[in-house]
């Protein structure tokens, strides 16, 4: 059940397709290492978030569809999240020092939802 005073988010992490292609050329021994660094991380940082997320999921294929029909497509979004805040300006602040920062040329996109 969720407090009717908190308004929800979407929350896209992004990362370019390029960067995660040359990341995937990385040494083994080195990426891993990095990987359990940042995964170690992630999971601090969601227990210290615990109470603003509802959900997060990871992205997977895609398909567009347009009135031109429908075409496999690529886009950045790796994982997507929705969160409760007080605020658009709280909800934004909390991932400030995500750890999924860290990635080159990574952002977080946290885009306000509202009932239709």
């Amino acid at each position: 059940m969720t407090d009717e005073t908190l308004k929800r988010f979407l929350v896209l992490y992004l990362i370019p397709a390029q960067v995660i292609e040359e990341w995937r050329k990385t040494d083994p021994e080195t990426r891993q290492a990095a990987e359990e660094k940042m995964r170690a991380e992630w999971i601090d940082w969601t227990r210290d978030h615990a109470k603003m997320i509802l959900s997060t999921d990871a992205g997977g294929k895609t398909i567009r569809v347009s009135s031109s029909g429908v075409s496999a497509t690529r886009n950045d979004i790796t994982l997507v999240s929705f969160i409760e805040a007080e605020s658009h300006e709280a909800a934004a602040q909390a991932f400030e020092h995500h750890p999924h920062l860290q990635i080159p040329q990574s952002s977080i996109e946290v885009m306000y939802v509202r009932q239709m």
